[in-house]
């Protein structure tokens, strides 16, 4: 019991240490692009580590096919991939900035949607 409460003290003696590094996980994270395709490349979607989507692009191929419902699937497709690169790559760099800290990997911190 005096382990834990001695872990805590000197978490709570980092505070101001870890919301600096938090900040700048949080500016890392919007520097963060990960993209996701689908169709064979005919829809590419980037988006960055604040899961926002920058950039949406459609080949001159799946524009001539006129099937509205297949686009819509592949949008979907390419936005969920890319959305997941992310989401995995702000873990990564989650896990990296607690580990230094000490804290357990994992650790739902807030503000980083993990």
């Amino acid at each position: 019991m005096f382990k834990e409460l001695g872990q805590l003290a000197g978490l709570m003696k980092q505070l101001p240490k870890i919301r600096e590094e938090m900040d700048r996980l949080q500016q890392r994270l919007a520097q963060l692009t990960a993209e996701g395709q689908a169709g064979g490349g005919m829809v590419k979607v980037r988006v960055n580590g604040k899961l926002e989507v920058q950039a949406c692009t459609l080949s001159d191929e799946v524009l001539q096919l006129h099937d509205r419902e297949m686009l819509e699937d592949l949008i979907r497709a390419a936005t969920n991939q890319a959305l997941e690169r992310a989401r995995q790559q702000a873990a990564e760099e989650t896990s990296k900035m607690a580990s230094a800290f000490g804290l357990p990997t994992g650790l739902g911190l807030p503000g980083l949607g993990s």
